[in-house]
């Protein structure tokens, strides 16, 4: 059975997320120091929502001590060019990770240090998940200094692969013919359609 909240004058979070709806910036506000991980995520949701959030307030967010938050905090990122997810690309959690990878390839610029840390996680991060999702976001960058790493990755393994046949979509050159090559005789049927997808559309 849940604790009753110590202080009752705290917001819970479903009054934090209304908050964001009605235009509630007090009741947002004061739910970014709560003890509570999800309400401050809510909280981050919420003063987004209404427009408020303040650059220094998402940065402070990327460093909460809880996973959840930086979860949110990296996903925030985007559309936001004065702050980068990139730091959490070397966070303890995998979860934190995955979340900042999909936020980099999301956004309209990423820097060449990020396109270098997405590659060694695409091919050495030892959970699929975040490989899966660097190699996506690598193909979604488009940069030529991820193109190694996704072509390594179209040999992880099945949910990796089949990711990384589609991020070969910017790119060209005899490497990559060979990899959609190989990948149309894969015995994963995604990935031979990707592959088949891809080919057919050059």
């Amino acid at each position: 059975m849940k604790e009753p909240r110590e202080d009752p004058h705290e917001p819970s979070r479903r009054e934090v997320v209304i908050a964001g709806h009605i235009g509630d910036v007090n009741t947002a506000r004061a739910a970014e120091n709560d003890e509570d991980p999800r309400v401050r995520a809510s909280a981050l949701g919420a003063l987004d929502r209404m427009g408020v959030l303040a650059d220094g307030e998402l940065r402070d967010a990327l460093c909460d001590p809880a996973p959840k938050v930086r979860m949110r905090a990296a996903a925030l990122t985007v559309g936001r060019p004065t702050v980068s997810p990139a730091p959490l690309l070397d966070d303890p959690s995998d979860d934190v990770v995955e979340t900042a990878a999909w936020a980099c390839g999301e956004r309209e610029t990423v820097d060449r240090d990020a396109v270098s840390r997405l590659a060694e996680l695409a091919t050495g991060h030892s959970n699929p998940l975040v490989r899966e999702a660097a190699v996506a976001a690598l193909g979604a960058i488009g940069h030529p200094d991820g193109l190694d790493a996704i072509l390594a990755a179209t040999t992880d393994r099945v949910t990796v692969r089949r990711r990384a046949v589609l991020a070969l979509a910017p790119f060209d050159g005899p490497e990559v013919d060979a990899a959609l090559n190989r990948a149309s005789q894969d015995r994963d049927w995604q990935t031979r359609d990707a592959a088949e997808l891809l080919t057919n559309s050059d």
